[in-house]
């Protein structure tokens, strides 16, 4: 396993280091976003600006991606593997459970082209979807 982490890593070129190979492996882990604190606690004793930067560079490189679930909290969810430093192919719709206060990625679900009026230039997009998750309805 151990090596597969790193691999994904040199993949990004990233350099492994053992923080971010911690990172890393709890993100795999993670069946929804997770918050910093929740990584910080997972993570205990370490560093929480470590991990802030550990968490910005696996955004910059493509490896991450920051989810605004309007909680007032970013998330952090692996991204496909298609992004990259240049470009990040993430388009898709999140979910936030209103019971378990989770937030899921929903790569199957695009979010729909905008027509925006001529002048406006989007730099990012982000669609929430709200309600209870599969988990907590049954």
């Amino acid at each position: 396993m151990k090596v597969q982490v790193e691999q994904k890593l040199v993949d990004k070129k990233i350099n492994p280091t053992a923080m971010r190979l911690l990172v890393l492996d709890l993100l795999l882990q993670q069946n929804s976003a997770i918050s910093l604190s929740d990584i910080e606690k997972n993570l205990e004793p370490a560093d929480r600006t470590t991990i802030y930067r550990t968490l910005k560079t696996f955004e910059e490189k493509g490896l991450t991606h920051t989810i605004d679930d309007g909680t007032g909290t970013p998330k952090y969810a692996l991204c496909p593997e298609e992004c990259d430093d240049h470009e990040h192919h993430d388009l898709h719709v999140h979910f936030y459970c209103n019971s378990c206060k989770e937030t899921f990625c929903l790569p199957n679900s695009k979010i729909p082209d905008v027509m925006l009026p001529n002048g406006f230039a989007p730099s990012e997009m982000n669609l929430i979807v709200k309600g209870t998750c599969d988990k907590c309805k049954n």
